[in-house]
């Protein structure tokens, strides 16, 4: 009678093994320069040591590269180690365990020798141990190995010259690096890290109209008039400029200003409404100019160190070429003809919404990387995308992946307000950035909730927060009510809880009228062309230009899993510290979160985690007004929002 045996004789486990999202369904996140620490549960049956390495791979490797995990919980079994990410690219990863013969043999003749016994059965184990060693060897290595087994066979009788000669650092480096791996596991999957440009993590964005750049009212500017707005833009400490849809618009269905249904002769209409027979989502609208302009505002940009981001809305208008040639990738009612966009009661019939269930989906999944691969080749590095959440993740997942295989710069910021799971989904799925919740949480429990999940429950491994204060489509109660000072504290706590924040124009002159209650802008320049005196009274360009130069130079703000909060004794005080991991840059941020009224308080700040000893004295200077104060663990607080909202206190020295 036949018996199955397993395939496989293995002795180690390798278990738990972390960071990992969904036992590697989906890659981590990182950063080129950053290390990734790493994790597992590692064990074998009986008293055997085991070694263990972490292996990982860029694309274009040759081979493997491996660093030691060492054992950091021997009770637990749990080990530990890392390695760099020193390439802009998609890392594969495990974790490979395995019998250390030599290390087990050590620990038991160290064991014998304790104990009084004899050893020269053990000692010509370990010589064979050896031996074999240098066989497979070359050079000094092999020299080495020769010498030890010589060696160590003229004193079997000795059992303490014995153990010395085999507990050797320079034998047992040898042993470590070239005996051969016993019954090796290798954990499975392969797991996988995006390693991406620090823009994917940091940076400044402002969106803007180019139509809305220019000085005439009713007339809009193109891309050659907008590069006038650079300089301003790049004093005020910007890193990205985000563009809405530049393409050709529609005019079936066009609609008028304030989100009329019927356009007037003039109205320029919804950008978002794309398609003309200018063309399509690979076109630039007539009114901004050319692609060459185009071309020329992205090499101007670039030159005042600012890059741009590239609206992708996936929709189209009426009269975009696609529905001439490709009706079947649209909705289509049984009369034949083509269904626009609702949600009802709202119709949007300016836009028809794409078929991702059509027949021809391949195509129209290819198309979609032609058009993306087509503005990367016209300088565009970040796109940020429309909706995501109404398209399949399965064609997020295999868009990102094969642009980033040819351009691994290219960064996608996802523009989903919807559900938790599904924006959790598109930051799995490959997305670099996520928009987020933060415009709609402003008491001090609801920031510190929200912050603690994006920060400290795991999804840190995947989702980068981008904190915009305000959007087109989003103007919170808190800025149309709270006047100047609101602007001031939300810019004050977008900028520093998270590394990546962006404001909408219009932000750094305090605009806040909106139609009676909604979170929409009156007037919205989503419909119509807006002319704007961009040094009129009362804006605070001088205080985004102070908090952007705070980031650039406090490396402790570019990171976000420093961010910890700390006990204020007022509910309207939000106090967080945010400090590098060698602590030589530590910034403790104080913001008053009411814009009518002043507030004050003791606050505790943790002096270990600045490096301090209890009871210590330090000096902070206050980098949004140059004042300094001497503080300890306790301390007095009064902000008044009429003046500053807040402090951005850095650590300056110790006093005692």
């Amino acid at each position: 009678m036949s018996v199955a045996i397993a395939a496989e004789n293995r002795h180690v486990v390798i278990e738990n093994v972390r960071p990992s999202l969904e036992g590697g369904r989906y890659p981590l996140k990182r950063i080129v320069g950053e290390r990734l620490e790493v994790e597992a549960d590692l064990f074998r049956d009986g008293h055997e040591l085991i070694r263990a390495v972490v292996a990982w791979r860029a694309p274009g490797d040759a081979a493997w590269s491996e660093a030691p995990l060492e054992c950091v919980e021997v009770g637990l079994d749990r080990w530990r180690g890392s390695f760099p990410l020193t390439v802009n690219a998609r890392y594969r990863w495990t974790i490979e365990a395995w019998t250390d013969r030599f290390a087990s043999w050590l620990a038991d003749l160290t064991k014998r020798v304790a104990a009084g016994q004899p050893v020269a059965g053990e000692v010509a184990e370990g010589v064979r141990l050896i031996e074999a060693v240098a066989r497979a060897a070359t050079g000094r290595d092999q020299e080495l190995a020769r010498w030890s087994a010589v060696r160590l066979r003229e004193a079997a009788a000795d059992p303490a010259a014995a153990l010395a000669i085999a507990a050797g650092p320079e034998l047992a480096d040898l042993m470590a690096r070239r005996a051969e791996r016993e019954g090796p596991t290798r954990y499975a999957p392969e797991q996988e890290v995006v390693v991406d440009r620090p823009r994917a993590r940091c940076g400044a964005w402002y969106e803007l109209f180019i139509r809305s750049q220019g000085r005439t009212p009713g007339t809009p500017a193109g891309f050659r008039d907008a590069e006038a707005r650079l300089p301003d833009l790049a004093a005020l400490g910007f890193d990205v400029l985000y563009l809405p849809p530049i393409h050709p618009i529609g005019t079936t269905k066009r609609k008028g200003k304030d989100n009329r249904l019927t356009a007037a002769p003039g109205d320029p209409g919804s950008c978002w409404g794309i398609g003309s027979p200018a063309g399509g989502h690979d076109a630039v609208e007539p009114a901004l100019g050319t692609l060459a302009d185009f071309d020329h505002f992205v090499a101007a940009a670039r030159a005042h160190e600012m890059e741009i981001a590239l609206d992708l809305a996936i929709q189209c208008s009426p009269d975009h070429p696609w529905i001439a040639q490709h009706p079947d990738w649209f909705y289509q009612r049984a009369d034949g003809t083509i269904k626009f966009a609702e949600n009802p009661p709202k119709k949007y019939e300016d836009i028809y919404p794409l078929n991702f269930d059509t027949p021809d989906w391949r195509a129209l999944w290819a198309e979609w990387r032609r058009i993306v691969l087509f503005w990367v080749g016209h300088g565009v590095r970040i796109f940020r995308v429309d909706n995501p959440h109404t398209k399949p993740l399965t064609f997020w997942e295999w868009l990102i992946k094969d642009v980033q295989a040819a351009h691994p710069d290219v960064l996608f910021l996802a523009e989903a307000f919807t559900r938790p799971q599904p924006m959790k989904a598109l930051a799995k799925a490959g997305f670099s950035q996520s928009y987020t919740y933060f415009t709609w949480r402003n008491a001090k429990a609801e920031l510190g909730e929200y912050l603690t999940e994006l920060t400290r429950s795991g999804m840190e491994e995947y989702f980068r927060p981008n904190f915009f204060a305000n959007t087109p489509d989003i103007l919170h109660a808190f800025l149309q009510q709270g006047g100047r000072p609101a602007f001031k504290i939300r810019l004050l706590l977008a900028a520093t809880l998270s590394p990546a924040y962006g404001i909408y124009s219009g932000f750094e002159l305090c605009e806040n009228e909106a139609v009676p209650g909604t979170e929409e802008y009156l007037h919205s320049e989503k419909y119509e062309i807006k002319v704007r005196d961009w040094n009129r009274p009362g804006n605070i360009k001088e205080f985004v230009a102070r908090v952007n130069r705070i980031r650039r130079e406090n490396p402790a703000l570019s990171l976000l899993t420093n961010l910890r909060f700390w006990p204020a004794e007022n509910d309207q005080l939000l106090f967080y510290g945010k400090v590098t991991p060698d602590r030589t840059n530590a910034l403790l941020v104080l913001v008053n979160l009411d814009p009518f009224r002043v507030q004050e308080g003791m606050v505790t700040v943790p002096l270990e985690e600045l490096g301090l000893k209890p009871g210590g004295r330090y000096e902070v200077c206050d980098l949004l007004t140059g004042a300094r104060y001497a503080w300890g663990d306790r301390n007095y607080v009064r902000l008044d929002p009429a003046t500053e909202p807040g402090h951005v206190l850095r650590v300056e020295r110790r006093l005692t």
